[in-house]
């Protein structure tokens, strides 16, 4: 990784763990002993939210195990951190302490039994409710999918589907965070502004409702206002990662995105997956950064470096799925729409933190940095419906068509991580449900 975080491979990677709760070590599991997300979850609804760990069908009660189990003897910052009813004091400590926790845990989880009594810290997820990890401050979403930006640019501009700046800077813009939900909240489809004949605009609810598939970046420790974080440190203001769905209105979006950017197009909903995977956990599957053909132009020395070249990059595989209203009635499964990686983002996760600082801006502990829709370079990689379809449908199992989500559709995201020599790890679900447009009424 880039900028000390923490890197190297270590006894939490090591794939012959194996871990006493069972469900941990089928090898179709998200959550073997050797990822450990972390979450926060409720067992009922009179309950505080607790944190937890994710290890197979089960979390590890964190703040359970710091008060008065196996984590108690923890040092009083993190046990501390541990016991909190969200994820931001742990994330504040920075990846070291973080990185110190996740040892312990894995020590616990990852042994050929229980010690006696270590049940009793276990709660079946399916009787959890996963609740937001943290309250996030502040939210960016990049532009960094180099395939997306050219296909998105070729409908619109087809003889310059590129703007010139796109190579040089790693493009965002500051999305509201009040609107961020968790998986499973259902999405109301949204009304707007939406250009009509000779361009008199009319009111209603957008007709092309769509998703857009992104992993989500979690700031943890933060740097000062006024303080750029240079691209050797970058990596360690990240925690870890999640899976993203920024939900568009593309014909609101059309109409209102000059001169400044998407507004009410993109503000109504942003759905994230609920566990947050440590960045220390992807360190077995980083990679070198996308290859740039020789001809585009070289980053500015202040994002550029032979240790981002080499190892910025992140080998995940992220797929995204349908299923409508009709194909649950009938029985059947979701579809798969395509499956992209993240390893063929433009610009890199140090990158992304390096420039979103470089005028002195001060990332927190909880921040959202999301990398944008990620988009591969051949059919099948598309990471919304506006590129996969381009107003040609999809045919669904059902004998429905699909140009842009109808009411009772649900997406599906899921994202994961493999390579040959170490155990695979995923991120879990992102979904939600397309609810009909309220009727607007006085409050």
């Amino acid at each position: 990784m880039i900028g000390g975080a923490p890197d190297a491979i270590n006894e939490t990677h090591d794939p012959t763990l194996h871990s006493w709760v069972g469900s941990a070590n089928s090898g179709a599991t998200d959550f073997p002993s050797q990822n450990l997300p972390y979450g926060v979850f409720r067992r009922h609804k009179s309950e505080s939210p607790r944190l937890g760990v994710a290890i197979g069908d089960f979390i590890l009660d964190l703040n359970r195990s710091a008060e008065i189990g196996p984590l108690n003897d923890l040092p009083d910052a993190l046990r501390s951190a541990a016991v909190a009813t969200s994820l931001h004091p742990l994330m504040a400590l920075g990846g070291g302490e973080a990185s110190v926790l996740r040892r312990h845990v894995s020590r616990i989880l990852a042994a050929p039994k229980a010690r006696p009594g270590l049940q009793e810290f276990l709660v079946p997820m399916h009787d959890a409710e996963l609740l937001m990890p943290v309250e996030i401050g502040d939210y960016t979403d990049f532009y960094a999918s180099v395939f997306h930006a050219t296909h998105v640019g070729s409908l619109f501009r087809p003889q310059n589907p590129l703007l010139p700046n796109y190579k040089h800077v790693p493009i965002a813009y500051h999305g509201r965070s009040s609107s961020i939900v968790i998986s499973g909240t259902p999405i109301d489809r949204p009304h707007g502004q939406l250009k009509g004949k000779d361009d008199a605009p009319t009111f209603g609810p957008t007709a092309r409702l769509d998703y857009e598939v992104e992993i989500g970046l979690f700031a943890g420790a933060g740097n000062p206002l006024g303080n750029a974080v240079p691209l050797e440190g970058a990596e360690r203001h990240l925690f870890g990662l999640c899976l993203v769905n920024d939900w568009s209105a593309r014909d609101i979006q059309a109409w209102e995105y000059q001169p400044l950017g998407p507004f009410l197009s993109k503000n109504f909903a942003t759905t994230i997956s609920p566990w947050v995977v440590p960045l220390e956990a992807l360190a077995p599957f980083r990679t070198a950064a996308f290859p740039r053909p020789p001809e585009d132009p070289r980053p500015l020395p202040y994002l550029s470096s032979a240790a981002n070249e080499a190892s910025g990059g992140l080998d995940a595989t992220v797929e995204v799925f349908l299923r409508s209203a009709e194909m649950r009635r009938a029985g059947h499964d979701a579809v798969r729409l395509s499956r992209g990686s993240v390893r063929e983002m433009y610009w890199t996760m140090a990158q992304m933190v390096t420039h979103h600082t470089s005028n002195g801006c001060n990332l927190r502990a909880g921040d959202l940095l999301a990398t944008g829709t990620i988009s591969g370079a051949t059919p099948g990689t598309e990471g919304c419906l506006l590129e996969l379809t381009r107003e040609r449908p999809i045919h669904l199992p059902s004998g429905e068509r699909r140009t842009f989500l109808a009411d009772g559709d649900e997406v599906i995201m899921r994202a994961f991580c493999e390579r040959a020599g170490y155990v695979r790890i995923g991120f879990g679900e992102c979904a939600g449900v397309i609810q009909p447009a309220r009727q607007m009424t006085a409050s």
